[in-house]
């Protein structure tokens, strides 16, 4: 009989994620109903938010039941069909199909994946899929760079980051990143073409922002959070613009994270803080795909994905996005491609 494996929530993580926090189960895969589908993974996104559904806290969707399958995004093949929109063979996005080698899902629930020529399925797992959506609408339709501004971008060389900064430069700002390590501020200002790149591995922060934005700052697009953010938003413009996509510096602490410290500056210089997720805008991702794919098909959008071998290794490939070991958007090839 033919099996799926999964990973299931057995406790909810006190601070990082330990042995035995979640736990990887093999059953039969059961027959399917009318209007059924079964999808073979290929591909699972691992994001911070992963963290977040793991917890209790106060978030925007429900968090993952304890014994339910982890939530995630994924790609697949149809392997089976009990519909007629979907046949053997087809590529489908199966939402937050979650950290399983199968899926069995209804058919309403599967949207076909894009395939464009020479974009390879990973795309629409990164610039072209969620990611790709996250920096576009966190930019454009929030942070809103116009020619000539000052745009600081946290977590530059992650999936979100990267594309963000190339978004704001392709509108005309000037893009400082902030990155762990030489290697990824190099690609920062290298092939992705930054105006500056600040190592706060390696230096200080607010030091090198003063150096790298003597005019200030007039959009943040923040993925980090704590001292990180503090040292950005103390040095925001009248009007400053903040799109708040991430605060990944907090995920594992005990005590929910502090806002900026200086608040009396979102008064005294008038700016604008606005959390956002990606949900909220899928009804309008045409507008951003209309910009998206030909950015990309023009290559005028460069992204990297950082791709491990497995679902049994799904914990530990987790840990990259919190250690930084990782560029770009993180995946877990699953199974073979088609």
């Amino acid at each position: 009989m033919a099996t799926l494996k999964r990973w299931v929530l057995r406790r909810r993580p006190a601070g990082e994620i330990q042995p035995g926090d979640l736990d990887l189960v093999e059953e039969p895969i059961r027959d399917l109903a009318e209007g059924e589908v079964l999808v073979r993974t290929l591909y699972l996104s691992l994001d911070p938010t992963n963290r977040i559904w793991m917890s209790d806290q106060d978030q925007y969707m429900p968090p993952v039941g304890i014994g339910d399958t982890m939530r995630g995004g994924s790609l697949g093949v149809v392997e089976r069909s009990r519909s007629e929109r979907f046949k053997q063979g087809d590529v489908v996005n199966a939402g937050l199909g979650g950290w399983t080698t199968h899926v069995i899902s209804d058919a309403a629930f599967l949207t076909p994946a894009p395939q464009l020529p020479g974009v390879p399925l990973t795309a629409y797992m990164s610039v072209l899929g969620a990611t790709g959506l996250t920096a576009w609408f966190g930019m454009c339709d929030i942070g809103k760079p116009q020619p000539g501004e000052t745009v600081v971008v946290s977590a530059a060389a992650g999936a979100v980051g990267s594309i963000a900064g190339q978004i704001a430069k392709l509108k005309g700002a000037r893009v400082i990143g902030i990155a762990g390590g030489k290697a990824k501020c190099d690609w920062l200002t290298g092939e992705l073409g930054f105006d500056g790149a600040i190592d706060y591995k390696n230096e200080d922060v607010g030091t090198a922002l003063d150096r790298l934005c003597p005019n200030g700052i007039d959009v943040n697009f923040e993925n980090v959070g704590g001292d990180i953010m503090d040292a950005v938003v103390s040095r925001m413009n009248n009007f400053g613009r903040m799109p708040l996509c991430g605060m990944i510096s907090t995920y594992n602490d005990a005590d929910r994270p502090a806002g900026p410290k200086d608040f009396a500056r979102v008064l005294m210089h008038r700016l604008t803080i606005r959390g956002f997720i990606i949900i909220d805008f899928l009804p309008r991702a045409a507008e951003a795909m209309a910009e998206l794919i030909p950015w990309v098909m023009e290559g005028k959008l460069k992204w990297k994905v950082h791709v491990d071998q497995g679902l049994e290794g799904a914990m530990d490939s987790l840990q990259r996005l919190f250690t930084g070991n990782h560029d770009g958007k993180l995946l877990i090839q699953v199974s073979p491609e088609p």
